[in-house]
């Protein structure tokens, strides 16, 4: 839990950026740019379809958050083949995929460790850079090609299937039975994986769609607590 909650906390930075941009420049916005926004149509006379606003979600954040994993893994080496590799599961998917990033990230970057550790020690001296940038980029393409064509699919068919449950939740009126997982979570310090690893990911797909999430509520909301509280008292 703390290490997926690592991946998303260094990157919050980004994801306010990119909500001040998403709130301020979308066609809906107080200050509509068609470019940023994603709307209207290019010189050529071509409707835009990757805006600013759905560059950043489809392609900025998740690659933030694979290469946040793959250096919790394995430094700077491990953060560029997560990026590489994470970039087959984007491409494979075609929303944006959080879940793919958390997942492809520090996998590649275990991956390229445990590579390296095959020949530690055997490399001549002055063919070091060489030998691991080659072995590097080799691992890369084929994670990446291996991302685009097995893991694309599979992280979509889920993130589909956690998305349509909360949008079951909340059809249902049901949503304050998320609190069965997420109260006991708090007690255990997982809160802020639960809130960064899982809430917010698919809050932010929600929010693309319809402009607003409640998911982003759930987690922070300090009424379950005080019931138990009480309870207690």
């Amino acid at each position: 839990g703390t290490f997926l909650s690592g991946m998303i906390m260094p990157n919050i930075a980004a994801f306010i950026a990119w909500g001040f941009i998403t709130a301020l420049f979308i066609e809906k916005g107080p200050f509509p740019i068609e470019g940023i926004g994603g709307f209207g149509k290019d010189a050529s006379g071509a409707p835009i379809t990757l805006g600013l606003v759905q560059a950043m979600i489809r392609f900025m954040l998740p690659l933030l958050i694979a290469n946040t994993g793959g250096r919790m893994v394995y430094g700077v080496r491990g953060g560029v083949v997560a990026v590489v590799a994470t970039m087959g599961v984007l491409m494979g998917t075609p929303e944006p995929t959080f879940l793919g990033a958390m997942i492809m990230g520090p996998l590649a970057a275990w991956c390229m460790k445990h590579v390296d550790k095959l020949w530690e020690g055997k490399i001549k001296p002055g063919f070091e850079m060489l030998v691991n940038n080659f072995s590097a980029g080799i691992l890369a393409a084929a994670l990446a090609v291996v991302g685009y064509i097995v893991f694309g699919p599979p992280i979509e068919a889920v993130s589909k299937a956690a998305g349509n449950g909360v949008d079951f939740l909340v059809d249902h009126g049901l949503l304050p039975l998320a609190s069965l997982i997420i109260e006991p979570a708090k007690v255990l310090f997982l809160n802020n994986a639960v809130n960064h690893g899982v809430l917010t990911p698919l809050g932010i797909q929600q929010a693309t769609e319809n402009g607003k999430s409640i998911l982003f509520l759930l987690e922070a909301n300090p009424g379950p607590g005080a019931g138990l509280l009480l309870a207690y008292a």
